[in-house]
């Protein structure tokens, strides 16, 4: 029995670091947030965001907001919010709506450049996103990684061995502390070949019907123009062979790995291939978290299971992780220069499957000289009480997903002072 011989030493360890519930969210109007809101934050966490803006560098950001500008800047040691955005080195429009989200973390800095919900008129793209971890140490109390704030430790407490990989069969506990600490976990010989063959084929004929304009896949482009599907959503519905291995208890124990509720009833997943040489489109992500665009303080920590179909290793695009970084407030969509913890790549063999927490850094490295195919899975903390799932129609939901294939070109857009040609190369380029 998978796992049984540590059933009795058990001690899972909670990644919920929860701290909102959709339930209390409201429309917020642009005077509140102004007058009221921001001033509050700035009188209980405005010297803790301060240091965060000090220490990332970072120029006085103007906000114009439906046409009242006003800049969130230093001054002793706190934040102050001064009237007009004369001195501010950044200054992004936006309607009180998007305000509304970004104080109360529906939505991120990069989450609203990639839904076309603001101009930038002054400074930088990067400015504007580097502004996102001293808002949430305004807004949510959480300190801006600083080096040394993160340290690895076993259950001991003596240092943790990041290469550490685990079978099924190994110690529950000992997994739950290392993804703890870590933020993933590397689990080896999961699944058989024979298995991965049956995914692969099923893969291979989704990817073989797919159509750029058919909602159900992303698409990108390699060095001579030639687009690719890169990606099959709702994968699961397409295949026999993976609802078979999702509904596995190989997969399903991840649900009570760390003590905590997670959704095993409503699960999707998704295909991906990773082509060579490709130039443009969400194919090799570069370094992100997967609240990225927000909602960190509602869904974090979700677990991804990445169930490798062909293998991965250095040459043909291994998942990169950030270990540790799930414990850091950085940037959830670049990996920050100031960052101190190290990327480790982590090489699988068919089979083998890794898992990451939702606010882990990660990457998909391009690959050099073959293709690999992999399948993700992600398992949901179920609502906190007293709070629901925003409801959203399916239909809805499901265009939002495959819209995100043409992104790129709306943080473009709104990024208007920064040339494309930066934005693009920091997107290809490993970090």
């Amino acid at each position: 029995m998978i796992g049984a011989t540590d059933a009795a030493y058990h001690e899972p360890v909670s990644i919920d670091v929860r701290t909102r519930r959709y339930a209390d969210l409201w429309a917020m109007s642009r005077d509140q947030m102004v007058d009221e809101v921001l001033p509050q934050a700035i009188a209980v966490h405005g010297e803790l965001a301060a240091r965060g803006v000090t220490h990332r560098e970072l120029p006085p950001l103007g906000l114009d907001v439906d046409g009242r500008q006003v800049t969130l800047a230093t001054s002793k040691g706190t934040l102050a919010l001064e009237p007009g955005t004369d001195r501010a080195g950044v200054v992004v429009q936006m309607g009180a709506e998007a305000l509304s989200d970004l104080v109360q973390d529906a939505a991120s800095t990069m989450g609203l450049a990639m839904k076309s919900r603001l101009q930038i008129t002054e400074g930088s793209l990067d400015d504007w996103v580097g502004w996102e971890p001293p808002l949430r140490a305004l807004l949510d109390g959480r300190r801006v990684h600083e080096p040394g704030d993160v340290t690895f430790v076993d259950a001991a407490g003596d240092p943790l061995d990041l290469a550490t990989t685990f079978t099924l069969d190994d110690d529950r506990a000992e997994m739950s502390h290392f993804l703890h600490v870590a933020g993933f976990l590397h689990l080896r010989q999961v699944f058989s070949a024979a298995e991965m063959a049956d995914v692969e084929a099923d893969l291979d004929a989704s990817l073989a019907r797919a159509q750029p304009d058919d909602g159900a896949s992303w698409w990108a482009e390699d060095g001579t123009g030639r687009a690719h599907p890169v990606r099959v959503l709702w994968f699961h519905e397409r295949s026999e062979a993976l609802r078979r291995l999702l509904d596995d208890e190989r997969v399903r124990w991840l649900a009570g790995l760390t003590g905590d509720d997670f959704d095993t009833e409503h699960r999707s997943a998704e295909g991906l291939v990773k082509p060579l040489d490709i130039v443009k489109g969400l194919s090799d992500l570069p370094w992100h978290k997967d609240c990225g665009q927000g909602h960190h303080s509602y869904m974090c920590n979700s677990l991804t299971a990445g169930i490798s179909v062909t293998g991965a290793d250095r040459t043909c695009g291994a998942l990169g992780v950030i270990p540790g970084s799930h414990r850091a407030n950085t940037v959830a969509t670049m990996r920050d220069r100031r960052l101190d913890l190290r990327p480790r790549l982590l090489e699988t063999a068919v089979g083998d499957m890794t898992v990451h927490c939702s606010d882990t850094l990660h990457r998909a490295h391009p690959p050099v000289d073959r293709a690999r195919k992999v399948v993700y899975s992600s398992f949901r903390l179920r609502p906190l009480p007293g709070d629901a799932l925003p409801e959203t129609p399916q239909d809805a939901a499901r265009r939002a997903r495959a819209q995100l294939s043409d992104v790129t070109d709306r943080i473009e857009a709104a990024d208007n002072p920064a040339s494309d040609a930066r934005y693009r190369a920091r997107s290809a380029t490993p970090r």
